[in-house]
C-alpha cells in the first residue's frame, strides 16, 4: 500500500498524546524488521544520537536509552533504577503526573516525600529551598516540565538551580514537552529526563526514552527494583550491542519514531516547531475566549501543548455531548482532569497547525447546544 493510499484520518486527535501523525510517520511502519539485525540496529543507534544532540550541546556527556511500553513504565525505570537503597526521593507535584511518581516510589518502597502546591499553582520554590536544607537525607528531586492536568509549564530552569546548589540529582519528566521547546538539558541541571515517542516528536505510541548523565547511569549497576525496567542493563545492552533491546522491541514504533525525527528536522528544528505550537495554542485561546470560554489557568502559568477550559456554567451543558458533537465533525478534544473544577483539555500539538484551530473554533462556535 503506498503513501496516498492510505485511509485519512476521520479526525483531529486535538490531545496531549497519542496525537495525529503524518501519513509519512504511519507508512514507515508498513515494513517489518528483525530485532537483531544490523539494519534496525543502526535505526536504533541513530535515534539514540539524534535524540541526545536534541537534548544539549553537550553531546559527549550524556546518553539515551529506550525502554518500551507508555512513558509512564520510563518513568517508573528511572525511579526504580536511580535511587539507590540509602536514597529519598523528593517530589513537587502539581497535577496527576506529579501524583503519579509519587505513587510509583511508594509502590517500589522508595523512602519520598511531596511538596504538593496544588492543581493550579507553580512548586513552592521558597519550600523547596527549606526542604532541602532541613532533610539532608533527600538525594533526588523529581517534577514534571508540562503537567497535562492543567497544561501548566513548570519551571525548571529555577527548581534546577536550587536543586543543583543543594547537590541532589535532578529528574525532570518532560514527557509532553521534549522536542516541543528549546532546551539544553546540561545547562537546566538535569541529570534524568524522560519523555515519550507519541508526544512532540509526533511519533506512535510504543516506548518512552531517557536521557542521562552517562557516569550517573553508570553508577546504577545492579540497583534497579525490577527486570524488565532496569534501566542500566537496558543501557549497557544497547551500547555494547549497538543499538540491540534486551527483549522483543517495538520495531514498527521505532521506525516511524525514525521517520518523525526527520521531519522535525525537515520542520526545521525544536525552535520551529515550537513557534507552530505557540501558534496553535495563541489561535485556539483567542477564539475560544471570543466565544466566552475562559482558560482554567493565567497565561503566566500556561503551557503551549495542552490548554484547559472552564466548563461552561450551564445546567445544559454535558461534556459527552460537546465531545460527541466535535469527533463527528473532525476533531477529538480531552475531558478535564482538574479534581476542584470543571473543565474540558484541548491539544495544541501533533499534526496539526492554526488553520485546524480556525476550524476548530468555528465548529465548537456551530456545536454550542447549551445556549440554544
Amino acid at each position: 500500500m503506498g503513501i496516498n493510499n492510505l485511509p485519512d484520518n476521520p479526525y483531529l486527535l486535538l490531545t496531549p498524546g497519542p496525537l495525529s501523525t503524518t501519513k509519512t510517520v504511519k507508512a514507515a511502519m508498513l515494513r517489518d524488521w528483525c530485532t537483531w539485525d544490523d539494519d534496525y540496529k543502526t535505526i536504533v543507534q541513530e535515534v539514540r544520537d539524534t535524540l541526545v544532540r536534541l537534548a544539549t550541546n553537550k553531546t559527549d556527556r550524556y546518553t539515551c536509552v529506550l525502554m518500551q511500553g507508555s512513558g509512564t513504565f520510563s518513568v517508573e525505570s528511572i525511579i526504580g533504577t536511580a535511587i539507590p537503597e540509602n536514597g529519598k526521593l523528593l517530589v513537587l507535584p502539581n497535577g496527576a503526573y506529579g501524583d503519579r511518581i509519587v505513587q510509583i516510589a511508594k509502590t517500589l518502597k522508595i523512602p519520598v516525600v511531596f511538596n504538593d502546591s496544588g492543581e493550579l499553582d507553580p512548586p513552592d520554590l521558597a519550600k523547596l529551598e527549606a526542604t532541602l536544607k532541613a532533610d539532608r537525607a533527600i538525594t533526588h528531586v523529581a517534577v514534571v516540565h508540562s503537567e497535562t492536568t492543567t497544561g501548566m509549564l513548570n519551571p525548571i530552569a529555577e527548581i534546577g538551580k536550587i536543586v543543583k546548589r543543594h547537590g541532589k540529582i535532578f529528574i525532570v519528566d518532560a514527557m509532553s514537552s521534549f522536542g516541543g521547546i528549546p532546551m539544553d538539558i546540561e545547562a537546566l541541571g538535569i541529570d534524568f529526563i524522560v519523555s515519550s515517542a507519541n508526544k512532540c516528536i509526533q511519533g506512535v505510541p510504543g516506548f518512552g526514552f531517557i536521557i542521562a548523565d552517562k557516569e550517573l547511569l553508570m553508577t546504577c549497576k545492579g540497583r534497579a527494583r525490577s527486570l524488565s525496567l532496569d534501566l542500566y542493563d537496558q543501557w549497557n545492552t544497547m551500547e555494547n550491542d549497538k543499538g540491540k533491546w534486551r527483549y522483543t522491541s517495538p520495531t514498527h514504533v521505532v521506525r516511524a519514531f525514525h521517520q518523525a525525527l526527520k521531519e522535525l528536522d525537515e520542520e526545521g528544528g525544536v525552535a520551529k516547531r515550537a513557534e507552530r505550537y505557540r501558534a496553535n495554542h495563541r489561535t485556539l485561546v483567542d477564539g475560544m475566549r471570543g466565544l466566552g470560554f475562559r482558560t482554567l489557568l493565567p497565561d503566566a502559568f500556561q503551557g503551549h501543548f495542552i490548554t484547559s477550559f472552564y466548563s461552561p456554567e450551564s445546567e445544559r451543558y454535558d461534556f459527552r455531548t460537546f465531545y460527541d458533537r466535535l469527533k463527528t465533525r473532525g476533531f477529538v478534544i480531552y475531558p478535564g482532569k482538574v479534581s476542584k473544577a470543571s473543565a474540558f483539555r484541548i491539544g495544541n500539538i501533533g499534526d496539526v497547525y492554526p488553520a485546524d484551530m480556525e476550524r476548530l473554533v468555528k465548529t465548537i462556535a456551530a456545536s454550542m447546544f447549551w445556549q440554544g
